[in-house]
């Protein structure tokens, strides 16, 4: 019997979290054929990969990405490609583009996702073509998609489309029966035509974008419960999930996600809330989350968070970035998207006065640790000040304090000041045990938002040296089994999609590492241009030595550092509906399906 592919004396996951072993893969027809400890009959196989001394494990799961935009324009999505990331999940924090169309789009995603709204307006006109879920499937299927799909339908995106965008963010608005009822109808359409559920969100320092609404939170956040029950018993009686990020200001309502996902006299509502997260700001906080969830699982529940599991590192250019939208003051200043005004906001004395108190301020959850002192320097037009924290410039000019520092160099240099800091997951021990906790899921990269902000498209492969580094230094917290199986297996699983597992019969969605390279490359910084967004630098990761091939559907798209001629010319992934069997892509439909 002849093979598409043999990847031979690899050391073999399954996915399941079963004990790995040297085995010799068989692919055929977009399938794996054959596992075996022997060889396989090599004739007439055109591709034979020696896998000596390397991982073979099955693609990796994002299960929180902003794609949305991306996808319509740029369906390879060959970022993640070529960190073995093989399955998407679209449609994260309420935020999708099944229903909006593109100025509402562009208000949704601008801001709150940092992606520049001109260019979401322009992907959403220029592409739409669908007005429910079904057709929204089928536009995806018809371009040359990279890795498999599967997605949220967005509250924010169905409230908009239904209520409009002023009335869906005003306080004392509410939908009708009607709308009400139409809400309720877009989703039930969406889960029969395999979403894994819906996302919303309450978390109230994103901001919209554009000019009417500007400012004001996302549409799911003015949301009644309600209309939040309704929508929610929906997704109970599918056994679908919702994905929320709650109000963290708000402990009832954080305890209220919490509490909703059990059943008593009703189904479970599966829930992935965000995040998981071992904050600066909060060191304590993370003790209780796993705990919690723990705690609801036991009692009935069906309950997730979601965790980043790589330090949580971003960077900015100036004042531009989500982590100021969280106090009035910053929040002042992100509002006012006109230069000459902004710099005359940040130079106003009464201004700086209240910008000192809030970042001084104690009291309240909050996400930025807010410290100069921690935050460093990368790029400036002055370079003197290139490898200081803001609080060293302050004493540098003579006990300046770090507020007026920080904002004395954004009036003088804007954009052109680069900086960093690290908000959360610093601590390698807390980031082992929240690996091993079994409330916490491995995902929240936002890889296609925040795109001068942040990185963690690999952040699958840190996770995996991670647990490397600790076994060869004879301190293992987690086997290499069990965090492939976290990876992919056990996120399949859970969101009841086709993908993640590596046996015969399976979907050939794989991935070869190499282990040796598991190493401090993984953390340099890159950049590449975007083309669908005018060319804009955004930050990536680069490890091409770690991934040495890449594999959706038993085609490859990822060889020796490079994406292959298919990637962006032929479809090699498809949308996975949930709780279907998904088939192989086969070559011809591949072809068929090119865009050019």
């Amino acid at each position: 019997m002849s093979y598409d592919t043999i990847i031979r004396n690899g050391r073999w996951f399954d996915g399941t979290g079963a004990p790995s072993a040297v085995r010799t893969i068989g692919i055929r027809d977009g399938h794996v054929a054959a596992v075996t400890p022997g060889d396989l009959d090599e004739t007439g196989c055109p591709q034979v990969i020696d896998a000596t001394g390397k991982w073979v494990l099955p693609g990796m799961l994002d299960i929180h990405t902003h794609y949305d935009v991306e996808v319509l324009g740029g369906p390879s999505l060959s970022e993640s490609l070529r960190h073995g990331v093989t399955t998407v999940m679209l449609g994260s924090c309420s935020l999708s583009t099944v229903y909006v169309d593109g100025p509402d789009a562009g208000d949704i995603f601008g801001r709150v996702e940092a992606i520049p709204r001109e260019y979401v307006i322009d992907a959403v006109d220029r592409h739409k073509t669908w007005t429910n879920g079904e057709e929204y499937i089928a536009a995806l299927e018809s371009r040359p998609l990279g890795p498999n799909l599967a997605a949220f339908l967005g509250h924010s995106d169905m409230r908009a489309a239904t209520m409009g965008l002023d009335r869906a963010t005003r306080k004392d608005e509410r939908p009708t029966r009607s709308e009400q009822a139409q809400m309720e109808a877009m989703l039930a359409e969406a889960l029969r035509a395999g979403f894994v559920g819906m996302s919303s969100q309450q978390l109230l320092f994103d901001k919209l974008d554009g000019e009417v609404c500007r400012s004001r939170t996302l549409p799911s956040t003015y949301a009644k419960p309600r209309e939040l029950r309704r929508l929610k018993s929906l997704l109970r009686r599918r056994g679908r999930i919702l994905q929320s990020g709650p109000d963290i200001e708000n402990p009832a309502n954080l305890g209220s996600q919490l509490v909703q996902s059990l059943g008593v006299i009703r189904n479970p509502l599966k829930t992935s809330l965000l995040s998981a997260a071992d904050v600066k700001s909060n060191p304590v906080a993370v003790k209780t989350l796993g705990p919690a969830a723990r705690l609801i699982n036991r009692l009935g529940g069906n309950f997730r968070w979601q965790h980043l599991p790589v330090p949580f590192e971003v960077y900015a250019d100036g004042i531009d970035l989500v982590i100021f939208e969280e106090f009035g003051a910053g929040a002042a200043a992100l509002h006012l998207r006109d230069e000459v005004e902004r710099d005359a906001l940040l130079t106003d004395e009464a201004y700086r006065r209240r910008f000192r108190k809030e970042y001084e301020s104690k009291f309240g959850l909050r996400v930025w640790h807010r410290d100069f002192f921690d935050a460093e320097i990368v790029d400036c037009p002055d370079t003197s000040v290139i490898g200081k924290s803001f609080g060293q410039v302050g004493r540098d000019r003579g006990g300046v304090h770090p507020v007026d520092a920080f904002l004395d160099l954004v009036v003088e240099h804007g954009r052109s000041l680069r900086w960093r800091t690290t908000i959360s997951n610093h601590r390698p021990e807390v980031l082992k045990k929240l690996a091993r906790d079994s409330g916490i899921q491995m995902g929240f990269s936002d890889a296609g938002a925040h795109l001068r902000n942040m990185a963690f498209y690999n952040m699958g492969l840190r996770l995996l040296r991670h647990v490397r580094d600790a076994e060869l230094a004879g301190r293992p917290f987690m086997s290499v089994e069990r965090a492939v199986h976290r990876l992919t297996g056990e996120l399949a699983d859970w969101y009841r999609i086709d993908a993640g597992h590596l046996r015969v019969g399976d979907r050939a969605d794989v991935v070869v590492i190499d282990p040796e390279h598991l190493d401090g490359v993984l953390d340099r910084y890159a950049e590449e241009p975007v083309a669908q967004y005018g060319g804009l630098s955004r930050m990536v990761n680069r490890n091409d030595d770690t991934v040495t091939a890449v594999f959706v559907g038993g085609r490859a798209v990822f060889l020796d550092g490079e994406l292959t001629d298919v990637v962006g010319s032929q479809r090699t992934g498809r949308f996975l509906r949930a709780a279907h069997r998904a088939p192989a892509l086969g070559v011809q439909e591949g072809v068929l399906a090119h865009v050019g």
